[in-house]
């Protein structure tokens, strides 16, 4: 395909070969919640674990499409560390490369390196989507910050020892209003005793150290604000409007592997008589598959080739390729159940875990429906501003 070089398939090679022989190995243990800490120190040492992330502090430095790459590859084999991956290296390493300074550098390299776990913080009980009504604040004491606030939803929070929190740092602000946006900060945070963490059991990706966080009074510096004092809301969407074509390629991994596995099983089952695969519904229903697979793989692809163009109808494309991937590998994971007949409700089959695991894409970094306000606002005249 035209939007990728030799060396994504260099990368895409690799990537693939530790998917399948260290990934494959912890899926199911993973599905049973158990966190992957040793596959992680192990993925930092390949240089999957944070892929965009320059060498100078502990990545590859790969292009978007290579990181894309690597997501959809891990996710084929697991879509818990897929997603444990995508937030870890791209909402929190990839976000703290492009804002962090001074001693903050340090900290991204523990995490590339996977000697340390770090969490994109934000999502809040009150708001998910609206994110410019967030409670948490920071208040300044005595030279110093204290952040106090509770987080949900945070991936890898249990386990992490960096979060990057966004906190209220001026007066609050009416949902999605304007003061509200202006008057946020992102700060790094290391784990200490005034952070607490609660387990959350999810219905799928499992094993990803999903946790409800709180924030009780912790010191923070001035050195620990990421991006600049209130100018946290700019930190925010950088990270997710990257995120959201990095989780569409988990998304794409997921999949792909749906698809996999329904052609081999098609070929494996006999019905009346004859291969599942020679019966003519099921050769259309593959097809069919088959198809939405490669437009999704298309627009994730060309999502991270605008953003390595520094093209800035990135902003457009990464909210189309979210909102066509998330439903659509849905769809894809349902077939794929379907053509599985009774076996694919099973929990011994790889596509039950896959259709538990992809209806997240629907809601995770923007629901679908977010997706839909952010592409009608640019139809109508929004403008095409990403500061890269």
């Amino acid at each position: 395909m035209g939007l990728m070089s030799e060396e994504h398939e260099l990368v895409r090679r690799a990537a693939r070969e530790f998917a399948e022989s260290r990934v494959e190995a912890v899926a199911k243990s993973m599905d049973m919640d158990q966190y992957p800490r040793d596959l992680i120190r192990e993925a930092g040492r390949q240089g999957i674990l944070a892929p965009t992330v320059p060498p100078e502090h502990g990545g590859p430095g790969y292009d978007l499409r290579a990181g894309v790459v690597v997501l959809e590859e891990l996710s084929r084999a697991s879509g818990s560390f897929g997603l444990l991956v995508e937030a870890l290296g791209v909402l929190f390493a990839h976000t703290l490369n492009r804002f962090g300074a001074g001693d903050q550098m340090k900290a991204l390299e523990e995490v590339a390196r996977g000697d340390a776990v770090g969490a994109f913080a934000l999502s809040e009980p009150c708001c998910g989507s609206d994110a410019a009504a967030l409670e948490t604040r920071a208040e300044r004491r005595g030279g110093e910050w204290r952040v106090s606030g509770h987080k949900m939803w945070i991936t890898n929070g249990q386990h992490a020892d960096y979060f990057l929190v966004f906190a209220r740092t001026g007066a609050e602000g009416a949902g999605g209003g304007g003061e509200g946006r202006r008057t946020v900060t992102a700060f790094l945070l290391r784990r200490g005793k005034c952070i607490e963490t609660s387990p959350i059991d999810l219905m799928g990706v499992r094993g990803i150290g999903d946790a409800e966080v709180f924030l009780n009074d912790c010191a923070a510096g001035d050195e620990d604000v990421v991006g600049g004092v209130n100018s946290g809301w700019s930190v925010m969407n950088y990270a997710l409007y990257v995120g959201r074509t990095a989780v569409s390629a988990v998304a794409l991994g997921l999949a792909a592997r749906a698809v996999e596995e329904s052609v081999r099983w098609a070929r494996e089952r006999r019905a009346f008589g004859r291969a599942l695969i020679d019966h003519q519904a099921a050769q259309f229903k593959l097809a069919s598959m088959y198809q939405r697979l490669e437009t999704m793989r298309t627009l994730v692809y060309y999502s991270a080739y605008l953003y390595d163009s520094r093209d800035p109808y990135f902003l457009v494309m990464t909210h189309a390729a979210k909102l066509y991937s998330g439903p659509t590998a849905v769809e894809i994971a349902r077939d794929a159940v379907q053509m599985h007949g009774g076996y694919g409700y099973s929990r011994e089959s790889a596509v039950e875990r896959i259709y538990r695991d992809v209806k997240v894409m629907e809601i995770g970094e923007g629901t679908n429906e977010v997706q839909q306000m952010v592409l009608f606002k640019l139809l109508t005249g929004g403008r095409l501003r990403f500061e890269f």
